[in-house]
């Protein structure tokens, strides 16, 4: 199947997230194509999985763009989406962070990942913020899981492909 996987990152820890997706997704036998979400368009993707970081409880908004951009593709393909954010605070309603944005999309499956803090890539606002709010520093990414769950895509694809009996 041809997935389109995209994801909008700031700081490279959402877009490592996407490539190790796409990578999953490819080892199982899918065409993804990983393009960067501020260009790509659906076009001939079968299947999409969208993901952005989280700043400030937003996606980004080159995300927010390409789900605006592509909604009629979106609605009409299987669409997942992930968030990676340092809280997991949306963990309880991963679509909460842009229901609106996404409303017509109708996700398969969505989910929050926690990320990575590397004070050494941020700029000053971003230092202070995650200071005040005594955000936990380093790699929080569960490898594990997120292949675990672009397994999960695969599998769900396969069940939603299968010939009717």
């Amino acid at each position: 199947m041809r997935i389109l996987v995209v994801a909008a990152s700031k700081h490279s820890s959402t877009a490592e997230v996407a490539d190790t997706i796409g990578a999953e997704l490819e080892s199982l036998g899918h065409a993804v194509r990983r393009e960067p979400v501020g260009t790509a368009e659906a076009g001939d993707a079968e299947a999409v999985v969208l993901g952005s970081a989280v700043y400030m409880s937003r996606w980004m908004a080159q995300a927010r763009e390409f789900a605006e951009r592509n909604a009629a593709a979106l609605a009409a393909l299987p669409t997942w989406v992930f968030s990676v954010g340092l809280a997991g605070a949306e963990a309880d309603d991963p679509l909460r962070i842009e229901r609106a944005v996404l409303a017509g999309v109708d996700p398969v499956g969505a989910t929050v990942f926690s990320g990575r803090l590397d004070p050494a890539v941020l700029n000053l606002r971003e230092r202070s913020v995650t200071r005040l709010t005594k955000a936990p520093e380093g790699d929080l990414r569960d490898w594990t899981a997120i292949r675990a769950w672009a397994r999960s895509i695969d599998r769900e694809l396969r069940e939603h492909l299968a010939p009717a009996r």
